[in-house]
């Protein structure tokens, strides 16, 4: 048998955190009561507001991030994009909406992630606030 080096570890890290996040979006999805997005849209704005996503974003404005409707416009169609969006909130990104980075937030369970993840992209099927 031969020695497990660093990056073998690094790449089953990587598998597992992947396999935790799909389990993650199918629980939410099989809950009671929840709908795709894990649930009802106020219940995706109230965890918003509780992880401080708020903060930097809202539904259809821009303030310091992109809203969460024009997230999901642009994940539209795209398999990967909850567990995407999921990965992104937890270890942050660079240069992806402009100069303005998205900082990590790993105090964010991978559970909330997905929820949120889920709740963003439903945004595109529903209608703007007036």
């Amino acid at each position: 048998m031969r020695p497990v080096d660093g990056g073998t570890k690094q790449r089953a890290g990587r598998r597992g955190k992947a396999l935790g996040l799909a389990l993650a979006g199918m629980l939410a999805l099989c809950a009671p009561g929840a709908r795709a997005a894990g649930g009802t849209a106020a219940d995706g704005l109230a965890l918003a507001g509780q992880r401080q996503c708020l903060g930097c974003h809202q539904v259809d404005a821009r303030r310091v991030g992109p809203p969460f409707r024009a997230i999901a416009e642009r994940f539209q169609g795209r398999p990967e994009a909850s567990g995407h969006l999921a990965r992104v909130m937890r270890e942050g990104s660079r240069g992806q909406w402009g100069a303005i980075p998205m900082p990590a937030q790993p105090r964010l369970s991978d559970v909330d992630a997905q929820r949120l993840a889920l709740w963003i992209l439903s945004l595109r099927e529903a209608p703007a606030a007036d």
